[in-house]
């Protein structure tokens, strides 16, 4: 093959020549990307640079703007660690401000999440995709594995935009839901060809339809790893509705299981 191939190339104009050895180095040097990574293990190494892997504390602060303008803020106090049985995360939130959420929990256990009111004393369960400020909804603050919950296919690798308007080498993912724990029907994942973090994402639901785009940014040293400490959120009908979810005072620590159990939600009382 590569004598019959020279054969004919040497037959050829000289300019000619020289294209056709272009295009032929440039066949015989290309890998097809499945070849080079595997797509759940790419989603798995970006997943431990966005979350701790050790029992945590962390403080979310959601800040909604529309047209550059603020429009609500709350702060709540996340706690996750993972099961030892399959690394999935349990997540417990404590609304800190404003005033009349305070005390207020959500929790995310399996595919169950739990809203409790202590006004009420009643736990009610709700859904993942219901909006919680803005454009962050309910599974965008709990603490997610998204290679448990996403099968993921590779798309190409390509330049992209991050968070601080940079051009970063990436490596597109195609996240489809696998699990009842997945909020989204399906998401497209772009990380960082050489490090695996994330540099941004778009949501879609069932239907195909752009729900957010979320740009993760402002990395910083924290518990053992540059992770983001901060995910801007647009939406997807509405570029000027922006959400921004501030992660900081990570803190590692030892985490009871009982408290997150739906029946401990009233006896909760961080210390």
């Amino acid at each position: 093959m590569h004598d019959r191939l020279h054969h004919l190339m040497a037959a050829m104009p000289l300019n000619r020549r020289l294209a056709a050895a272009s295009v032929l180095a440039a066949l015989m040097s290309f890998q097809p990307l499945g070849a080079a990574a595997d797509p759940q293990a790419l989603l798995a190494a970006s997943d431990a640079i966005r979350n701790p892997q050790q029992p945590f504390r962390v403080t979310v602060t959601i800040t909604e703007f529309d047209r550059g303008q603020q429009v609500d803020t709350s702060t709540l106090q996340s706690f996750a660690r993972t099961l030892e049985t399959n690394g999935q995360f349990l997540t417990l939130l404590r609304f800190v401000q404003p005033a009349r959420d305070a005390g207020k929990l959500m929790l995310k256990s399996g595919a169950d999440l739990w809203f409790y009111d202590p006004s009420t004393k009643a736990s009610v369960r709700i859904s993942p995709q219901q909006r919680l400020m803005g454009q962050a909804s309910n599974g965008d603050v709990v603490t997610v594995n998204f290679a448990r919950d996403y099968k993921a296919e590779l798309i190409a690798e390509e330049s992209t935009t991050d968070g601080e308007r940079k051009p970063r080498k990436a490596i597109k993912l195609l996240l489809t839901a696998a699990t009842d724990g997945a909020a989204y029907g399906s998401v497209e994942l772009w990380v960082d060809a050489d490090s695996s973090a994330p540099i941004k994402a778009r949501f879609l639901s069932e239907s195909g339809r752009l729900l957010k785009t979320a740009f993760y940014r402002r990395f910083q040293r924290q518990l053992g790893a540059e992770r983001p400490t901060e995910t801007v959120i647009i939406d997807g009908l509405t570029p000027s509705a922006v959400t921004i979810v501030r992660f900081s005072d990570y803190v590692s620590r030892n985490l009871p299981a009982n408290w997150f159990q739906r029946d401990h939600l009233p006896r909760f009382q961080p210390d």
